[in-house]
């Protein structure tokens, strides 16, 4: 890149060594912590390793809702029953929880780059093992191909952090952060919209079988694509440290420590603990709405497949504005605690509004408040992860957002079938109040958060005392 000294090793934590003047020349920053001076600066690669794990984050996510939103096509396509065909999204929630350990210490053994290529192939072979059964007796061959994709997950949910702050600068990690979730949530957008106009509701199953056949084949296709610019694009990690964060964990991260040696400090730390709640249940609360909206809507308006798809992707677009609203808003106003419980009681009060309108027959009164839930719920995902940081600092962000994304899934898992047993038997009205009582128990907990600003905190002392940076502090 034109913007590097083609003569600097790519960065391990070690300072590199040059005299001030001529660093300062040739654009670098220095920073000195301790006993150790490193020399910052910015790639312009950055942004194209970004965006395309934005790409790829987007083709997993929306194979992870593509079936839910059509359920009941799948359903009769398949015969078999709407558990059957929900299980296709809990899967991904369900593989995290044993998988996270694993991909936590092949990213710690073998880096960032080697996850990246092995998410977007996971991704790539999850979408052709589905191409292979557009067919009603091979149910098993599409959970095979859905499982494959939500083994891939794991290997994408907590990169976002981790590549905004190997990659970015102090006043970039949030906004990066945002667009790296941004892609995540365009494909939830896509795997509503998509589905919902590409396959109808048809009674015909050679014709059916054909249309799914073909979108299952384009998927693919994209996924091809996305594997082989990862190939080409994604790298390991810029030959200078982006930021002082970097520098600072570079001097008081222990390059041995492993996550679960991390996992104990992290829970000292009470603050976390109540996000780490909090979190979870705001994230399994959105899981299941997805899960279930086509279940939801069909309940009320029989017919209307469509309509899941404007639903969903008024959800997801909407969401979209507020991871990147939210991540702007954070890098210049570092409001972490204010901004989340904000956002927390946004989407209780449009969890509250859906609930008491989606059977008035008033669609557009049902996109306002979906449109909410999406803004605000959105928006805390991304926040939580830069949060989550925030409160444990110096340990990974690996840790922290690992942490989160498991206590995501578990809930996510809870509410999907719990909700999904209450709409069967006393309809979708009391099932949603059940989300919306557990959203006012997270937005409690969430008040009772301290913002210990630890990583803002240390950014203001270049050369603090080694107890003050002791990651088991609480």
């Amino acid at each position: 890149m034109a913007d590097e000294d083609p003569n600097q090793q790519e960065h391990d934590g070690t300072p590199s060594q040059m005299p001030p003047l001529e660093a300062e020349a040739h654009g670098y920053t220095l920073f000195r912590v301790l006993d150790r001076e490193f020399m910052i600066k910015v790639s312009k690669h950055r942004w194209a390793v970004v965006l395309v794990f934005s790409c790829y984050s987007m083709c997993n996510a929306f194979q992870w809702i593509q079936y839910a939103a059509i359920n009941n096509i799948f359903m009769s396509f398949y015969g078999v029953s709407s558990f059957a065909i929900d299980w296709l999204s809990m899967c991904y929630m369900l593989a995290y929880i044993p998988l996270l350990l694993l991909v936590a210490w092949l990213l710690g053994k073998f880096g960032l780059r080697t996850i990246a290529l092995a998410g977007s192939a996971l991704n790539c072979l999850g979408a052709w093992v589905k191409v292979g059964s557009p067919q009603p007796h091979l149910f098993p061959v599409t959970v095979l191909g859905q499982v494959v994709c939500s083994m891939a997950q794991v290997f994408i949910l907590g990169m976002p952090s981790r590549i905004a702050s190997v990659w970015f600068r102090d006043d970039e990690v949030s906004t990066a952060c945002s667009i790296a979730v941004l892609g995540n949530q365009l494909g939830i957008a896509l795997g509503f919209l998509v589905p919902a106009v590409s396959v109808p509701n048809i009674d015909n199953p050679d014709e059916l079988a054909y249309h799914i056949s073909l979108m299952f084949y384009i998927t693919a296709g994209v996924a091809t694509l996305l594997f082989i610019l990862v190939l080409i694009v994604f790298k390991e990690k810029p030959k200078h440290p982006p930021s002082r964060t970097q520098c600072l964990s570079y001097a008081f991260v222990s390059p041995d420590a492993s996550f679960l040696s991390s996992i104990i400090p992290v829970f000292e730390k009470q603050n976390f603990v109540l996000l780490f709640i909090s979190y979870g249940l705001n994230a399994g609360a959105f899981y299941a709405l997805c899960t279930l909206l086509n279940r939801m809507v069909i309940f009320h308006y029989t017919g209307e497949g469509v309509i899941v798809g404007r639903i969903g992707l008024t959800i997801a677009i909407a969401g979209m504005l507020g991871a990147v609203i939210s991540g702007i808003w954070l890098d210049r106003t570092k409001t972490y605690k204010e901004t989340t419980l904000v956002l927390y009681i946004m989407t209780l009060v449009g969890m509250a509004g859906y609930t008491g309108t989606l059977n008035l027959g008033h669609l557009w009164i049902v996109y306002i408040t979906a449109g909410i839930i999406g803004f605000s719920i959105t928006g805390y995902l991304t926040l939580g992860f830069e949060f989550a940081m925030e409160l444990t600092y110096p340990e990974s962000e690996v840790v922290s957002s690992g942490l989160l994304n498991l206590s995501a899934q578990v809930f996510g898992i809870i509410f999907t079938i719990s909700q999904g047993q209450i709409m069967d038997n006393y309809g979708t009205i009391p099932g949603n109040i059940f989300l919306c009582v557990f959203l006012t128990l997270g937005a409690v907990l969430t008040a009772f958060i301290k913002a210990d600003l630890r990583r803002q905190r240390l950014l203001k002392i270049p050369e603090a005392p080694a107890p003050l940076l002791s990651s088991s502090d609480g």
